[in-house]
Protein backbone atom coordinates (compact mmCIF):
# COMPACT_ATOMS: atom_id res chain seq x y z
CA UNK A 1 0.00 0.00 0.00
CA UNK A 2 1.20 3.47 -0.97
CA UNK A 3 0.64 6.42 -0.38
CA UNK A 4 -0.56 8.78 -2.85
CA UNK A 5 -1.81 12.43 -3.05
CA UNK A 6 -4.00 14.47 -5.99
CA UNK A 7 -4.11 18.46 -6.63
CA UNK A 8 -5.27 19.74 -9.38
CA UNK A 9 -5.66 23.30 -10.33
CA UNK A 10 -9.35 25.19 -10.91
CA UNK A 11 -9.59 24.59 -14.60
CA UNK A 12 -7.78 21.00 -14.01
CA UNK A 13 -10.04 19.23 -11.69
CA UNK A 14 -12.59 17.75 -14.19
CA UNK A 15 -9.65 15.95 -15.69
CA UNK A 16 -8.23 14.94 -12.60
CA UNK A 17 -11.52 13.25 -11.64
CA UNK A 18 -11.95 11.79 -15.36
CA UNK A 19 -8.32 10.39 -14.97
CA UNK A 20 -9.07 8.90 -10.95
CA UNK A 21 -12.31 6.92 -12.26
CA UNK A 22 -10.41 5.77 -14.96
CA UNK A 23 -7.60 3.81 -12.87
CA UNK A 24 -9.99 3.93 -9.58
CA UNK A 25 -9.08 0.56 -9.59
CA UNK A 26 -5.47 1.05 -9.14
CA UNK A 27 -5.74 3.34 -6.88
CA UNK A 28 -8.66 1.78 -4.62
CA UNK A 29 -6.00 -0.12 -1.30
CA UNK A 30 -4.19 2.48 -1.37
CA UNK A 31 -4.01 5.77 1.18
CA UNK A 32 -5.46 8.82 -0.75
CA UNK A 33 -4.66 12.39 -0.01
CA UNK A 34 -5.62 15.27 -1.43
CA UNK A 35 -6.23 19.34 -1.29
CA UNK A 36 -9.69 20.19 -0.10
CA UNK A 37 -11.95 20.94 -3.49
CA UNK A 38 -10.07 17.91 -5.48
CA UNK A 39 -10.46 15.37 -3.03
CA UNK A 40 -14.36 16.49 -2.43
CA UNK A 41 -15.27 16.40 -6.00
CA UNK A 42 -12.86 12.83 -6.62
CA UNK A 43 -14.66 11.36 -3.52
CA UNK A 44 -18.36 13.00 -5.43
CA UNK A 45 -17.49 10.44 -8.72
CA UNK A 46 -15.93 7.16 -7.24
CA UNK A 47 -15.86 4.99 -4.11
CA UNK A 48 -13.02 6.12 -3.16
CA UNK A 49 -12.08 7.41 0.21
CA UNK A 50 -9.72 10.52 0.48
CA UNK A 51 -8.40 11.99 3.46
CA UNK A 52 -8.67 15.84 2.36
CA UNK A 53 -6.12 18.58 3.82
CA UNK A 54 -6.78 22.43 3.05
CA UNK A 55 -7.51 23.82 -0.40
CA UNK A 56 -4.12 24.81 -1.78
CA UNK A 57 -4.29 28.04 -1.55
CA UNK A 58 -5.05 27.58 2.15
CA UNK A 59 -1.87 25.70 2.87
CA UNK A 60 -3.08 21.83 1.28
CA UNK A 61 0.11 21.98 -0.70
CA UNK A 62 2.30 22.77 2.12
CA UNK A 63 0.17 19.79 4.22
CA UNK A 64 1.26 17.45 1.25
CA UNK A 65 4.96 18.78 1.23
CA UNK A 66 5.32 18.43 4.82
CA UNK A 67 4.33 14.46 4.19
CA UNK A 68 6.66 14.55 1.23
CA UNK A 69 9.79 16.33 3.81
CA UNK A 70 8.73 13.22 6.41
CA UNK A 71 9.28 10.89 2.95
CA UNK A 72 5.42 9.58 4.05
CA UNK A 73 4.11 10.25 0.40
CA UNK A 74 4.91 7.44 -2.27
CA UNK A 75 3.80 9.69 -5.58
CA UNK A 76 1.88 12.85 -6.65
CA UNK A 77 -0.27 13.42 -9.05
CA UNK A 78 -0.30 17.50 -9.28
CA UNK A 79 -2.22 18.78 -12.69
CA UNK A 80 -1.21 22.48 -12.85
CA UNK A 81 -2.53 25.08 -15.37
CA UNK A 82 0.46 26.53 -16.56
CA UNK A 83 -1.79 28.90 -18.18
CA UNK A 84 -3.56 30.62 -15.25
CA UNK A 85 -1.17 32.64 -12.89
CA UNK A 86 -1.50 30.92 -8.73
CA UNK A 87 -1.34 32.79 -6.05
CA UNK A 88 -0.03 30.45 -4.40
CA UNK A 89 3.04 29.87 -6.71
CA UNK A 90 5.91 30.08 -3.74
CA UNK A 91 3.85 26.79 -1.94
CA UNK A 92 3.58 24.73 -5.53
CA UNK A 93 7.22 25.83 -6.04
CA UNK A 94 8.42 24.63 -2.37
CA UNK A 95 6.39 21.62 -2.82
CA UNK A 96 7.86 20.69 -6.20
CA UNK A 97 11.28 21.14 -4.82
CA UNK A 98 11.05 19.01 -1.57
CA UNK A 99 9.62 16.60 -4.03
CA UNK A 100 13.06 16.77 -6.26
CA UNK A 101 15.00 16.59 -3.18
CA UNK A 102 13.10 13.30 -1.19
CA UNK A 103 12.78 11.65 -5.07
CA UNK A 104 9.12 11.82 -5.21
CA UNK A 105 7.90 10.79 -8.17
CA UNK A 106 5.37 13.87 -9.35
CA UNK A 107 3.51 14.11 -12.24
CA UNK A 108 2.18 17.20 -13.38
CA UNK A 109 0.04 16.90 -16.80
CA UNK A 110 -1.97 13.70 -17.66
CA UNK A 111 0.31 12.09 -19.98
CA UNK A 112 3.20 12.02 -17.01
CA UNK A 113 0.06 10.49 -14.70
CA UNK A 114 -0.62 7.33 -16.65
CA UNK A 115 2.60 6.31 -17.00
CA UNK A 116 3.00 6.61 -13.17
CA UNK A 117 0.17 5.18 -12.34
CA UNK A 118 0.59 2.20 -15.06
CA UNK A 119 3.81 1.66 -13.36
CA UNK A 120 2.34 1.71 -9.82
CA UNK A 121 -0.19 -0.90 -11.47
CA UNK A 122 2.81 -3.06 -12.48
CA UNK A 123 4.39 -3.29 -9.36
CA UNK A 124 7.14 -0.78 -10.02
CA UNK A 125 6.97 1.19 -7.10
CA UNK A 126 8.29 -1.75 -4.76
CA UNK A 127 11.68 0.27 -4.48
CA UNK A 128 9.01 2.65 -2.42
CA UNK A 129 8.43 -0.30 -0.10
CA UNK A 130 11.82 -0.35 0.71
CA UNK A 131 12.30 3.29 1.59
CA UNK A 132 9.44 2.82 3.80
CA UNK A 133 10.83 -0.01 5.65
CA UNK A 134 14.74 1.29 6.28
CA UNK A 135 13.07 4.81 7.18
CA UNK A 136 15.47 5.95 10.20
CA UNK A 137 13.36 6.90 13.16
CA UNK A 138 12.70 10.68 14.16
CA UNK A 139 15.13 12.17 16.21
Amino acid sequence: MFNIAFIAHDRKKDEMVNFVIAYENVFDGHQLYSTGTTGMRIMEHTQLKIHRYLSGPLGGDQQIGAMVAQNDMDLIIFLRDPLMAQPHEPDISALLRICDVQGIPVATNIATAEILVKALDRGDFAWRELVHKYKPEAL
